[in-house]
């Protein structure tokens, strides 16, 4: 099926691989649902003790974290499926549909959270959202890819930036006893409105160029074909992405709570110096990008992998001596995990061809995330209460740093869908 030429999408690109001001509009746009799910990924680790303290309470403070955060490792074990069915119609029917309909589901579900008790977050849609956000940016800016992906992904972690920022806001409005009764409702409140907006503003997104060109030569059946012919693709992409999983789960979900529950330092304290932590981590993750078009992004991402095997446990260790100051410390961590999470999404889209990219991206994004990210938080307070050691954390870490480093090493072999153009057997 031949497509128009005169879309604004098909002239995004200059011949010098530069986007024009229609393509960084779509690339900002695209940008603004993966805000919303990582407000949503953040908020409840940002509240996990408050919404412990309401929902989940014992005589033992870390008993209680632990229930809450089995509650938010809940949520996540409905991600793989929820990714491997929409991501079945995204390779079939186009990534917008199920791009702007991910969106809406999960701004109900984060506005449910604040309104009714024990609502469970919306998993599959969030999934969606972001591996239609990931395939759509790569394959609207191909030639930019790496530098694109670094832009988005900085806009993104903006979600985190605006959920420590709500936090702040509603502890100083508040009334401490009040924030576990309903302060943590409106933080929700506010992201399911916010989810509404978005939706209504993307709306005006089209289809990205490259899956307009292959709609002719769309599967039936993507996931079948994916499992028969790129199994090992997928493989890779679990174990490349776990750094980056872990990462987020532990910085941005676990960090809040660990600070003012285990850790005993102020929370007010605790959520500035994040804060600065994540507005650095995006200046990091922006930096990368424009880095990664110069260096191969697996360099640097396994550059990234090393500095967390290093050093992992040496950061847990200073934080609980408290033997650095605590906004230096966090701003220095969230510059050294941009280069995990500013290239992450470049190299996982490049394993996979078009008419099978969103169900491979789906599959390996979700399992790896659900593990290492989803589960991260529960993983870590289980490891503190089991071994009495607050530093037991870095653990997780470091074991997935190993597994980055040894997916990095496949990424030559399977990859070249998007960073090289596309292989011969993808075609």
């Amino acid at each position: 099926m031949a497509t128009s030429t005169k879309t604004p999408l098909a002239s995004l690109n200059s011949s010098r691989g530069r986007l024009s001001a229609q393509g960084w509009r779509i690339v900002l746009l695209a940008s603004l649902g993966g805000t919303l799910e990582f407000y949503d990924f953040v908020i409840f680790g940002i509240f996990a003790k408050d919404i412990a303290d309401a929902i989940f309470p014992t005589s033992s403070p870390i008993v209680s974290l632990m229930a809450s955060f089995a509650a938010f490792a809940t949520g996540y074990l409905a991600r793989p499926i929820g990714g491997v069915v929409l991501s079945h119609y995204g390779d079939r029917f186009g990534r917008r549909t199920v791009f702007l309909w991910s969106v809406f589901v999960m701004s109900g579900a984060t506005l449910g959270m604040g309104l009714v008790p024990g609502y469970a977050t919306a998993g599959a849609a969030a999934s969606a959202l972001m591996v239609a956000l990931r395939t759509y940016v790569v394959e609207t800016a191909p030639a930019l890819a790496p530098f694109v992906c670094g832009v988005v992904f900085a806009c993104v972690t903006s979600g985190v930036a605006v959920a420590t920022g709500v936090s702040l806001a509603v502890r100083s409005m508040l009334a401490p006893a009040d924030v576990p009764v309903f302060g943590w409702r409106i933080a929700f409140v506010l992201g399911g409105l916010g989810g509404v907006l978005t939706f209504v503003l993307r709306r005006s997104l089209e289809e990205s160029p490259e899956f307009a060109r292959m709609r002719a030569l769309a599967v039936r059946q993507p996931f079948r074909e994916l499992l028969r012919t790129h199994a090992p693709n997928v493989l890779v992409g679990c174990m490349l992405l776990a750094a980056t999983a872990c990462f987020t789960g532990l910085f941005f979900s676990h960090l809040p709570a660990y600070l003012a529950a285990v850790l005993k330092y102020d929370p007010r304290q605790a959520v500035l110096a994040q804060t600065a932590g994540v507005v650095a981590h995006a200046a990091g993750i922006l930096l990368v990008g424009w880095i990664a078009d110069r260096v191969p992004p697996r360099y640097l991402l396994r550059a990234g992998a090393l500095i967390y095997l290093i050093f992992g446990y040496p950061f847990y260790r200073a934080l609980e001596a408290r033997s650095t100051d605590l906004t230096l410390i966090l701003v220095v961590a969230g510059l050294c995990g941009g280069l995990t999470n500013g290239t992450f999404a470049v190299l996982l889209t490049d394993l996979f061809p078009t008419r099978i990219r969103f169900s491979g991206v789906a599959l390996a994004f979700n399992i790896s995330f659900t593990i290492f990210s989803g589960m991260a938080p529960l993983f870590a307070t289980s490891l503190i209460r089991s071994t009495g050691n607050n530093a037991s954390p870095a653990f997780l870490i470091v074991g997935a740093a190993l597994l980055a480093l040894v997916g990095s090493l496949g990424v030559s072999r399977f990859g070249g869908n998007v960073l090289k153009g596309t292989p011969a057997r993808s075609a």
